[in-house]
């Protein structure tokens, strides 16, 4: 396989990756428990939608076939996305949003960080701009799984089992694809096995200071990286795409 292929296929999976988790972080606008964080979440979702837009933009450079970032985003079905499952979960109530963020995110700044030391320019220079808005993140949902743990005791119980129902999707983050290990091998892909001990520091001593409970690794789902999802994303997909199928090609 060409390396461009697998450059493509990588640019679309951490495009996917972002703008998924964006539009489940969208759903909270209208939703949220306080305007403060309506307008918080919008704007990470917003990071995140920017962020698909870099790597689905690098990825239409790469293939070269006409098409852009929005054919890429809404013109695909639900079998060819390559989203890690994590992110197309249903958004839950607040405590599983932000449990979930903080997963994602301790696990983004490490990433990022590497992916800014790919020998690939291009990818280098997305993973500048989005370590950046990763870190304060990081800072964000780290907080609150404080505020969670320290909380009441319906805040702790709700963090708890949004901890305890998200783990076993977290470790399909460390799990590089045939394509990714190819460019690894390049020194263009960041080698995610190689982050767990930096995620799983920052999981356990957050949790730690927070009172909340590490859960054993009993249990794993995976196949997003090979387009084997939950039912939820067609659903989130539906949605999402709708206007783009109805009425294709269209323009603002």
């Amino acid at each position: 396989m060409p390396a461009t292929d697998d450059r493509f296929t990588y640019a679309v999976a951490l495009a996917d990756d972002a703008l998924i988790l964006g539009q489940r972080l969208a759903e909270w606008v209208s939703n949220a428990p306080t305007l403060e964080e309506e307008l918080a979440l919008a704007n990470v979702a917003l990071d995140h939608v920017g962020r698909a837009r870099m790597f689905y933009g690098l990825a239409a450079d790469i293939a070269g076939d006409g098409r852009g970032e929005d054919e890429l985003a809404f013109g695909r079905d639900c079998r060819a996305f390559t989203n890690l499952l994590i992110n197309e979960l249903p958004r839950g109530d607040f405590a599983f949003t932000m449990v979930r963020q903080f997963f994602v995110d301790a696990f983004n700044v490490p990433f990022l960080t590497g992916l800014t030391r790919s020998s690939d320019p291009a990818f280098a220079a997305i993973a500048g701009k989005a370590v950046k808005e990763s870190t304060y993140h990081l800072r964000r949902s780290r907080d609150w799984m404080m505020r969670f743990g320290d909380g009441t005791v319906e805040s702790h119980n709700r963090a708890q089992q949004a901890i305890d129902a998200l783990w076993g999707y977290t470790r399909e983050q460390f799990e590089p694809s045939a394509a990714e290990a190819r460019l690894i091998a390049d020194g263009i892909a960041v080698d995610r096995s190689g982050l767990v001990d930096a995620w799983r520091s920052t999981v356990t001593t957050t949790f730690a200071e927070a009172t909340l409970r590490v859960p054993e690794d009993s249990w794993t789902q995976r196949g997003g990286r090979d387009g084997v999802h939950t039912e939820h994303l067609g659903f989130l997909l539906a949605e999402m795409q709708f206007m783009q199928r109805a009425y294709p090609g269209q323009r603002w």
